[in-house]
């Protein structure tokens, strides 16, 4: 089980609507709350009354349960016509001052993104070898591998672990080749309905391609035709799978970060800045300290290296803080930029 904390709030994003109002009361068996909004000016918060979890002390079928259920409460409110940019798993506050805290604070983000979200939505196309061993040989055969495995197989009492390791460099590198032309191959096929890409991790070597496409509502199914087109295309080589709609899970999702003074001071202190600062001068602070303590600049100085991180990491985390063109460090003041809304990367 997870650690349970008090009763709070439980966010799964931020939709396109100004009024209070119960969205759905869920059947589901994993949660009974009702799902409702909080809004804030024309943007509402869609919420859940929920015990706080603490997900360090979280199981994996608990993290699991949440999962799925976060997952489907958003595309539930996707299919009652709302533009939704979803929340990351596992946002909760303690009451409905800290949802509209949020609001406040990430307002003109929130904003910006629905404009670009606005009548779009996401689906992710994998693409797998249809028979990776085939794909394998087939990269065996290529003229500089076949050349170098006969090399190596003309002595074969003398081949040596680093033989076989350059034997499979160089297949690794032919088989990444050949992914990059088949990705670059299905974006180009895909560019035309499709406003913008991400492209995901590959999980396993028998993927070719991950990838994230955020559509016009109106194109999908000019989108869903074209996967269909491309599927025929390399029928014998790979094998399509597509996952959508979906909300922007891809490109849009918010994280909320909730600094602490303790870290925000102690960063403050680190580049000697005063109890309120602009931009410019956290830059300049940095640029100070990192010619200072750049260990290619001094070498003779003691823990050079660890110094420069640090003064690297306390630039980072005053940049994050202040996130207009001004900010105050002073304890007093420290509750209006305690919060920190942004994109996840």
């Amino acid at each position: 089980m997870g650690k349970m904390g008090k009763k709070g709030i439980y966010i799964y994003g931020i939709i396109n609507s100004n009024s209070a109002s119960d969205l759905f009361t869920p059947k589901d068996s994993y949660k009974k709350e009702n799902v409702y909004t909080i809004p804030y000016q024309d943007v509402s918060a869609a919420v859940s009354n929920s015990e706080i979890i603490d997900f360090t002390y979280s199981s994996k079928d608990i993290s699991a349960q949440l999962l799925v259920w976060h997952q489907k409460v958003i595309e539930k409110i996707m299919s009652l016509k709302y533009t939704i940019i979803p929340l990351r798993l596992g946002t909760f506050t303690v009451d409905e001052a800290e949802v509209k805290d949020i609001l406040s604070k990430g307002y003109s983000l929130i904003k910006n993104i629905m404009e670009k979200i606005r009548d779009k939505i996401e689906t992710d196309l994998v693409a797998t070898w249809a028979d990776f061993g085939s794909a394998l040989k087939e990269i065996g055969e290529e003229k500089e591998i076949k050349k170098l495995k006969e090399k190596i197989l003309a002595n074969p009492k003398r081949i040596t672990v680093n033989d076989q390791m350059e034997v499979g460099v160089m297949i690794k590198k032919a088989l990444d080749k050949k992914r990059e032309k088949y990705a670059l191959q299905i974006q180009t096929f895909l560019k035309r309905y499709c406003t913008a890409f991400k492209v995901h991790e590959l999980m396993d070597d028998g993927m070719v391609i991950n990838l994230a496409c955020l559509i016009n509502i109106g194109q999908q199914k000019d989108f869903d035709r074209k996967v269909g087109e491309i599927n025929t295309k390399f029928a014998e080589k790979l094998n399509f799978r597509s996952v959508g709609p979906l909300p922007p899970y891809s490109f849009y999702t918010l994280e909320i970060k909730k600094m602490q003074f303790e870290e925000i001071d102690w960063a403050r202190k680190l580049l000697r800045l005063g109890s309120r600062a602009i931009k410019e001068e956290i830059i300049k602070a940095y640029r100070n300290g990192a010619k200072l303590y750049h260990p290619d600049k001094s070498p003779d100085v003691p823990s050079a290296e660890r110094r420069f991180n640090e003064i690297y990491r306390a630039y980072r985390i005053l940049l994050e803080y202040c996130q207009g063109d001004f900010c105050s460090f002073d304890e007093r003041e420290f509750g209006q930029n305690a919060v920190i809304v942004r994109v996840r990367e």
